[in-house]
């Protein structure tokens, strides 16, 4: 049975020779939808003979449909730019390529590397993830952010041995970076939904999210990764509900006077 990896990237120069060498020798072509990187990540594609073309970003789910549609195989390998598949789910696919029809979809756990190290607490692991697909049944959701793919309830999903390999964030100034863009998105999103917080919403809510993240589920057990992990995650969850708070206020401010 014939595999499309299908990835998207952008200005991911220092991650994405990483990614495609590790499908190379387990699929059947490798799709780099590239969104105008203005660093070596079109060059490196080039270099190691893939399928790349581009396309102005417009949301994750609008990319990563856009690059499945141009597959030339039924069955669809998605991944990220920043990961990689371990020796022992590169393994597991092989063995499994000749009986991808036992089911419709396959997920397998990702674990995540942070500043070095590998995180296996702070609610990130095992992140189970379906990546392996049929592409006829599936498709990736629009929302502004966390896409999800979404599969018809009847389908048959299957686990495979091995880690997706993460290599998330080189530095807490990165993850904080991105804290702040995804608070935003995520603020939009619930706006849109039209929920609401209150004065107390924000504290509240990132105090139960580092409990959750720290003492729950054992964040404390990763060291100093899991405390930075923990804490940065509670203050988007503060962000984002202030950022909610906020949303209405601008509304009205940026109507006209009359």
């Amino acid at each position: 049975m014939c595999i499309s990896a299908v990835v998207i990237a952008y200005n991911e120069a220092r991650n994405i020779e990483r990614c495609i060498a590790s499908l190379q020798g387990v699929v059947d072509e490798i799709i780099v939808l590239d969104a105008y990187s203005t660093d070596a990540t079109p060059d490196l594609c080039r270099q190691m003979g893939v399928r790349l073309w581009q396309h102005p970003f417009d949301g994750y789910g609008q990319q990563k449909n856009r690059a499945n549609a141009s597959a030339r195989y039924p069955w669809i390998l998605s991944l990220d730019a920043d990961e990689a598949l371990s020796p022992q789910l590169r393994a597991s696919l092989l063995a499994q390529r000749d009986f991808l029809d036992n089911a419709d979809a396959y997920a397998f756990n990702r674990l995540t590397n942070y500043c070095g190290h590998w995180i296996r607490h702070c609610g990130w692991y095992p992140d189970r993830k379906v990546r392996l697909f049929r592409r006829d049944i599936a498709q990736w959701s629009t929302s502004p952010v966390h896409e999800q793919l979404l599969l018809p309830p009847q389908a048959r999903v299957s686990f495979l041995q091995g880690d997706l390999l993460h290599y998330s964030y080189y530095s807490t100034t990165e993850h904080r970076q991105r804290a702040r863009r995804y608070a935003h998105l995520g603020a939009q999103a619930m706006h849109l939904a039209q929920k609401r917080a209150y004065p107390w919403t924000p504290y509240l809510r990132a105090a139960l999210k580092w409990l959750r993240n720290y003492v729950l589920l054992r964040g404390f057990l990763d060291g100093r990764a899991g405390w930075n992990i923990c804490r940065i995650s509670a203050l988007e969850t503060f962000w984002k509900y202030q950022l909610l708070r906020d949303l209405p206020c601008q509304e009205h401010e940026d109507l006209p006077s009359r």
